[in-house]
């Protein structure tokens, strides 16, 4: 501190207290705001990417499978248990993908870590302040 600053008055204090702590939580509120634009835009990017290959692999996915239940046709077994056949896995195989992108896409994942750091380490500093 310097020697103008220790003689200030207590209310003077206060007021650099509060306006030092309002400028603190504007400051929080801005980088929470930009946090969380970020994290919708990456949720967003990422949502647009995963329905881009997915209309992809779904047309190559019914190419594929139509050509499966051929081949085991031809090994012997009827049109209709091969197409079963395939189906199950196919079902097996899609409830597995949904699952891993809806995990990927949780709170959990989308949640302002840093900003939340940030505060916690402000609300640290501002009690050895006071102490």
């Amino acid at each position: 501190m310097t020697p103008e600053s220790d003689s200030r008055s207590l209310p003077g204090l206060l007021s650099d207290l509060a306006q030092q702590g309002s400028a603190l939580i504007q400051t929080e509120l801005r980088l929470l705001r930009a946090e969380v634009s970020e994290k919708i835009a990456q949720a967003g990017a990422a949502s647009l990417e995963v329905l881009a290959g997915a209309l992809c692999l779904f047309a190559a996915l019914l190419i594929l499978l139509q050509a499966l239940v051929v081949a085991l046709t031809r090994f012997g077994l009827s049109a209709d248990w091969a197409s079963l056949l395939v189906g199950i896995v196919v079902a097996v195989l899609g409830a597995v993908l949904v699952r891993n992108g809806t995990a990927q896409l949780s709170p959990a994942t989308l949640t302002p870590t840093r900003t939340e750091a940030q505060v916690s380490e402000d609300l640290r500093a501002a009690k050895d302040q006071i102490k």
